[in-house]
């Protein structure tokens, strides 16, 4: 019983790393994509077109809103989802995630319990040449929950105008 919470306990210190934020231009890629993408261009890429009202925040989590026309204000209530729904907490489901893989772009989109909730990840960011799902949920859900702690949004996209900043 011991060894299984010493190895939970490390696997949620693992996941609460400080690590520098992503830098998504100027890459090189061993696939042939633009190295000059930005964070927002990666999560437009993954976005399927459908869902054009969402907000990214600076360490690749973004929103998706399915009833923005009724949500005046979307950065100030996507600010308030994350403070509340981004932050980790150990043995809740805010801990579990899913791991998207896609074909027209580089990296994984994580998902989690919240729904509309998705975090970018480059794979630049994992020091490993060939993640496997769990690494890269991990380290997802560890961006997520900077995010949700200190929530600084990158880009707001309406369906009106399309770029609101």
């Amino acid at each position: 019983m011991k060894k299984v919470i010493f190895c939970l306990g490390f696997l949620f210190l693992m996941g609460c790393q400080n690590r520098p934020a992503p830098v998504f231009h100027k890459q090189a890629s061993e696939k042939e994509y633009d190295p000059e993408l930005t964070l927002e261009d990666h999560v437009r890429l993954v976005l399927d077109p459908e869902f054009q009202d969402w907000v990214l925040f600076e360490n690749g989590t973004y929103l998706i809103f399915f009833n923005a026309d009724t949500i005046p204000d979307l950065k100030e209530t996507a600010i308030a989802i994350m403070k509340e729904s981004g932050p980790v907490y150990p043995g809740g489901p805010s801990g579990d995630f899913g791991v998207m893989h896609f074909e027209q772009a580089e990296g994984w989109v994580v998902s989690y319990e919240h729904r509309g909730m998705y975090t970018y990840v480059h794979p630049r960011e994992i020091g490993n040449p060939d993640p496997n799902d769990f690494e890269i949920g991990v380290y997802g859900r560890r961006k997520r929950d900077k995010d949700g702690k200190n929530p600084v949004v990158l880009h707001v996209n309406r369906k009106e105008n399309q770029s609101v900043n």
